[in-house]
């Protein structure tokens, strides 16, 4: 299972459910645009365990990693020729 937390800088992935156990964090995250389905990518990651910043809809948001760990998602691929590559990565134009 793929977290928010461990997706790198420059990626884009795609919401897919909260963890269970996880409706503190479920309810303010959902009121902040994070609802299954919608594209993240990943702008940046503080050191030592700060904030990682994220543009989903449009707008810029900071998480903390205890957030970002109740997040699951999927990588997003294309056909690229007769690869599956990554959204950002595809050379075909």
């Amino acid at each position: 299972m793929l977290t928010l937390s461990s997706v790198a800088v420059g990626e884009k992935v795609r919401l897919i459910a909260f963890q269970a156990g996880s409706v503190l964090h479920r309810h303010k995250l959902l009121a902040m645009g994070l609802t299954p389905g919608v594209t993240i990518r990943i702008i940046s990651k503080a050191p030592f365990g700060g904030p990682i910043q994220v543009e989903l809809r449009g707008y810029q948001l900071s998480l903390r990693p205890s957030e970002c760990q109740h997040i699951v998602v999927e990588g997003m691929y294309e056909r690229c020729g007769d690869k599956a590559v990554s959204a950002d990565h595809c050379v075909c134009g």
